[in-house]
């Protein structure tokens, strides 16, 4: 029922630090009570001592649901494309978890669900970092502003009311006296040790004390208590936001910061030092652009000679040493020529008239000399995934070739549209995202054993392709007479170092493996952390 004033009435008092505590912190609405405690309960009955599976989607399902139940229709955000993919994200990666398991794929879900909620926090962001900093420092802060919000039962006596202001008081010392055992756990082992013995003592006491409940148990339902509360309710975070508005998408003149009552922000102050002019500065930048552009076209039609048409490495070459110094190298060139673009057309250089066309120029040709650079990097890749196989890393080094290219396309924008580096930063990190999300797609642990365990490869790193998820097995088991007709197998030793194995070891190890998994698909038998891959692996292990 509505209440109203009568004519010359007064609104009741309000103290007014009670009023700006509830301008600050808005109390939960019927909503958010109701669906704090049920993801909780969906928290803990989805992740409580299990594997990563379907639980990460359906987690994922509540997180979006829930953002879009809570928001209103009029929501600013609702209009934003960044939200929007960010929502796709979060299903993509949730179901590529569902599919494969693989961590990608959780990194990818992770990232995507923080983006989504740095998006509802802020609705005007548009750089990913940004985004994810802003839920995480918004999730920090969830959990403390529901705490606060909680308050002693009014049935209760003074003993009552002071017992639960202690308590309340206590949970923020616990919680940082929990991230000090955590660091001093990692760094002592002996620590590490004795804590451990401590905690299980206590938790066989909680365990008498409360049967069914452990202390392991109760601190994950307090981190789920923690994730929930940082996707259910909103702290605001502004600084991020501030911080982004300050940059624009172009690069504009300066024309303030001289001597005269002329500009909008003078400077009269006395100077020591002679500013560098543009004429001074345009000489610099087009004698950079000039040699490296002729030194950088020496290094180019070497490698155009010597790799891009029929390289053969000859016998004894060392193919690794060739790959690793020579990828690692072209790379940073690369990135330092990028750096070198963005730092000569940050300022007013980008409007010089009398040199503009020119200094264009000599930078669009570095930038395009730089991309068959990148070429020559991609070929020492692919020839030694052709003699020595796949791994990790190169399939790394493919994928950031990709935004190697994206980048310097990026740079030639920034010189013709005088774009501003806020502009590179912000495309770029939305590609990051793009490969990030290509990678959860993939199930490349199976894909490498398949290519490695070809018959033409006579050297096989069996010790890498053991350590790889038990979703592989079926593929080494189909695949294992390969390792019986290898010249040479290897595995690393307990000191890093590599070692030969023969086939008979090899076989035994295989099959101890093989084992290991079978027991350990039999003992689990929850649907929560079950994936495709894993399932279909189970299959075939049968």
């Amino acid at each position: 029922m509505e209440t109203s004033l009568q004519p010359g009435a007064q609104w009741p008092a309000v103290p007014p630090a009670a009023f700006a505590a509830s301008v600050a912190h808005p109390p939960l609405t019927r909503a958010q009570k109701l669906l704090l405690p049920l993801g909780v309960l969906l928290f803990d009955g989805l992740f409580w001592q299990e594997k990563r599976g379907v639980n990460l989607l359906l987690f994922g399902l509540f997180v979006v649901a829930t953002q879009l139940v809570l928001l209103p229709r009029v929501a600013a955000v609702r209009r934003s494309g960044y939200f929007w993919l960010a929502v796709a994200g979060s299903l993509f990666g949730g179901a590529m978890v569902a599919v494969y398991g693989s961590r990608v794929a959780m990194l990818a879900w992770a990232a995507s669900l923080l983006m989504l909620l740095g998006y509802v926090n802020q609705p005007h962001l548009k750089l990913v970092l940004y985004a994810v900093l802003t839920a995480l420092n918004s999730a920090a802060q969830a959990w403390l502003r529901v705490l606060r919000g909680v308050r002693a039962p009014r049935q209760g006596g003074a003993g009552v009311r002071r017992g639960w202001f202690y308590g309340r008081l206590l949970v923020v010392p616990v919680v940082i006296l929990g991230a000090f055992h955590l660091l001093f756990a990692v760094a002592n082992p002996v620590y590490a040790r004795l804590s451990g013995r401590a905690l299980a003592l206590l938790g066989n006491w909680l365990a008498r004390l409360i049967p069914d409940i452990s202390l392991g148990h109760l601190l994950f339902v307090a981190l789920g208590f923690v994730v929930v509360a940082g996707a259910v309710v909103v702290v605001p975070v502004f600084a991020f936001a501030d911080h982004e508005s300050r940059f624009g998408e172009f690069i504009r003149r300066q024309r303030d910061r001289v001597a005269s009552f002329g500009v909008r922000r003078p400077d009269f102050r006395l100077k020591t030092r002679r500013a560098l002019d543009l004429r001074k500065e345009f000489y610099a930048a087009a004698a950079v652009f000039g040699l490296v552009n002729v030194l950088l076209l020496a290094v180019n039609a070497i490698d155009i000679n010597w790799l891009w048409f029929g390289f053969e490495p000859a016998p004894g070459f060392d193919l690794a040493q060739f790959v690793h110094e020579g990828t690692y190298v072209l790379i940073f060139s690369i990135l330092l020529a990028m750096g070198i673009v963005l730092w000569f057309f940050r300022r007013n250089l980008n409007f010089y008239q009398p040199g503009l066309r020119w200094l264009r120029g000599g930078a669009t040709v570095w930038v395009l000399q730089n991309a068959v650079l990148a070429v020559s990097v991609g070929l020492r890749n692919y020839y030694y995934i052709l003699h020595s196989g796949v791994a990790y890393k190169r399939i790394g080094v493919c994928f950031f070739l990709l935004l190697v290219f994206f980048g310097l396309g990026t740079v030639l924008l920034k010189i013709w549209q005088r774009r501003s580096a806020y502009s590179l930063v912000r495309l770029n990190a939305l590609a990051v995202y793009a490969v990030l999300l290509l990678l959860a797609a993939g199930n490349w642990e199976v894909w490498i054993a398949e290519y490695n365990l070809q018959p033409r490869f006579r050297n096989v790193d069996i010790g890498f392709l053991l350590n790889m998820p038990d979703r592989v097995l079926p593929t080494l088991q189909a695949r294992r007479a390969v390792l019986n007709h290898a010249t040479q197998l290897t595995m690393d030793s307990e000191y890093g170092t590599g070692q030969v194995i023969t086939a008979e070891e090899a076989q035994r190890r295989l099959d101890f493996a093989i084992h290991n998994a079978k027991a350990e698909y039999a003992a689990y038998t929850h649907w929560q952390g079950l994936n495709y891959a894993d399932w279909q692996a189970r299959q075939a292990l049968r």
